[in-house]
């Protein structure tokens, strides 16, 4: 992406569960308040067009990251200018917005995986949502070290 690039589209893939629609909602909304608002994302219904392509996946789905099945890895995205973000099909996860014993919270994982949209890499915050790990039943938002990334890698100031 480029850096002036700061109104992005994001569209979901047509066997996108609408179940799963408002936690990604939720992370992006996280991700524009935590950047003052220069983050703005518009949700557009042709995934051709968008700039970020949001679907499930399973196993090896074509681009040589392939998931594992139940557990482990429950989503990977990729960096500017690709825009992919693929969640792990083989996973359970809840829609929110309340924490569910033993289940990923997708809100959570959304979150972590604009993060990696974005830019980002992993934290050493392991308070951070850019924490490289995530317990099931835990709810995670943006802290600190995630807005000061954020903030840093795009030269914001406010």
């Amino acid at each position: 992406m480029a850096p002036s690039k700061s109104h992005l589209t994001y569209a979901f893939a047509s066997n996108y569960s609408n179940n799963h629609v408002p936690p990604v909602v939720r992370a992006f909304n996280q991700w524009s308040s935590a950047s003052g608002y220069y983050f703005k994302f518009s949700r557009v219904y042709d995934v051709r067009g968008a700039y970020l392509k949001i679907s499930f996946e399973t196993g090896n789905h074509g681009d040589n990251n392939n998931f594992d099945g139940p557990g482990r890895v429950l989503a990977h995205a990729y960096a500017p200018t690709d825009g992919r973000l693929h969640f792990d099909a083989d996973d359970t996860f809840s829609d929110g917005p309340r924490a569910v014993q033993n289940v990923m919270d997708l809100e959570t994982v959304a979150v972590h995986e604009i993060g990696h949209l974005l830019g980002l890499g992993h934290s050493n915050d392991k308070n951070a949502a850019m924490y490289a790990y995530i317990t099931s039943g835990v709810l995670k938002g943006l802290n600190s070290d995630d807005i000061q990334g954020i903030k840093a890698l795009y030269g914001l100031t406010n």
